[in-house]
């Protein structure tokens, strides 16, 4: 076909195909397979993908005892989902979600191994390309927290490992690199407050990891703690005021839209249930309250807020482990927790008692030119 069409614009063709017809497609010809994968065309084909195509949800959680991971459509008919299996490497079912960016999914596979080591792997399912990480070496009297994100500056894919001891002092932190392969300590000044040590994933927007940690204070307030991935510094951000102080496992951070973060409140016995975004990232005077759920009926469950849809719908985790979207628009800024059809629309899809994580994903070919698929054992430890 080059023969007869220029080959810049076979390249604009096959940038806007679908990563599973472009699998295919290497098989058409030596030029071909040595253009898809070549990491020039795998990074143009990323950027058309987070330009122009339908993002899907990610899901992660535990359900039935098993970790699962599932990619739906964010469309308006919500039904169509992806199942992902794992590769069976011989661990035990418990896989949880680390992050997720540009279509790899970080894993970390069952916690400790026999000899106290921490394995983690770095998964594309849209091409089933997996690659495994060094073992990572702990001890099991400390309380860690992972944290996944791409470093856009050296353009390099970055796992964060921070923790502290029995008597909550900070431990060093470590940060694996995919450029260089290895584990290094993190050489800058820890944050002077205590880290939140929860099961839930470390946003990364803005080119950084959050999560929620407590200043050591008398009141022991509230604060978001940070680590931008290209200047390698932690950070902390101010929360707004009726949160600082709430007790810290009743809140949960989570991204907004593809540059920012919200946090809510799911206190089991509270009245009253908040949602607050921050319009613009590290800017405190952004922080907006965007909704409010009265409880009214202190028997029933409490909605549990997910995250975000493209189309700025808030997913819910309702009774019996349902999913749902609430339309902001369809009211003004307060709901009650006896949620009605007209505000919520039910998508039948059964998330399980525990949710741990929703992300954003995109399909995409990272990975693609990389030796990988090879299972993990002791030869991959540094």
């Amino acid at each position: 076909m080059s023969d007869y069409m220029p080959e810049e614009v076979i390249l604009k063709i096959l940038n806007r195909l679908p990563v599973k017809s472009l699998v295919r497609f290497r098989s058409v010809c030596k030029s071909w397979n040595t253009l898809i994968s070549h990491p020039s065309f795998i990074s143009a084909h990323l950027q058309s993908s987070l330009s122009n195509n339908t993002p899907f949800l990610l899901l992660g959680g535990l359900k039935n005892g098993r970790d699962y991971h599932s990619l739906h459509y964010d469309n308006d008919g919500f039904g169509k989902f992806k199942q992902l299996q794992l590769p069976d490497f011989g661990y035990a079912a418990d896989s949880p979600m680390v992050g997720s960016c540009n279509g790899l999914i970080c894993v970390q596979l069952y916690p400790f191994d026999d000899y106290g080591n921490l394995n983690f792997l770095l998964w594309n399912p849209s091409i089933q390309k997996y690659i495994s990480l060094p073992q990572f070496g702990v001890t099991e009297s400390v309380h860690l927290k992972f944290g996944f994100g791409f470093d856009s500056r050296t353009h390099d894919y970055k796992l964060l490992i921070v923790g502290v001891d029995d008597d909550g002092n900070w431990i060093q932190p470590y940060l694996f690199s995919f450029n260089e392969n290895c584990w290094r300590k993190v050489t800058a000044a820890f944050p002077n407050y205590a880290a939140i040590f929860d099961e839930m994933p470390m946003p990364f927007v803005n080119g950084a990891l959050n999560w929620l940690g407590q200043k050591d204070d008398d009141e022991d307030s509230n604060v978001i703690l940070g680590f931008d991935l290209s200047a390698e510094e932690f950070f902390d951000i101010n929360l707004p005021e009726s949160l600082i102080r709430l007790r810290y496992f009743d809140l949960s951070i989570m991204k907004y839209g593809e540059s920012s973060i919200a946090v809510s409140t799911h206190a089991p016995d509270a009245e009253l249930h908040e949602l607050w975004v921050m319009k613009e990232y590290a800017v405190v005077e952004s922080w907006t309250k965007l909704l409010t759920l009265h409880r009214i009926d202190q028997h029933a469950s409490v909605p549990r807020v997910l995250g975000f849809r493209k189309n700025g719908e808030v997913l819910l985790r309702v009774d019996k482990g349902k999913m749902a979207s609430l339309d902001l628009n369809c009211q003004q800024m307060e709901a009650s927790l006896d949620l009605n059809c007209q505000l919520m629309e039910l998508h039948g899809v059964e998330v399980g008692a525990v949710l741990l994580s929703v992300d954003n994903y995109v399909e995409s070919l990272v990975l693609f030119d990389k030796a990988v698929d090879h299972p993990i054992d002791s030869s991959d430890s540094e």
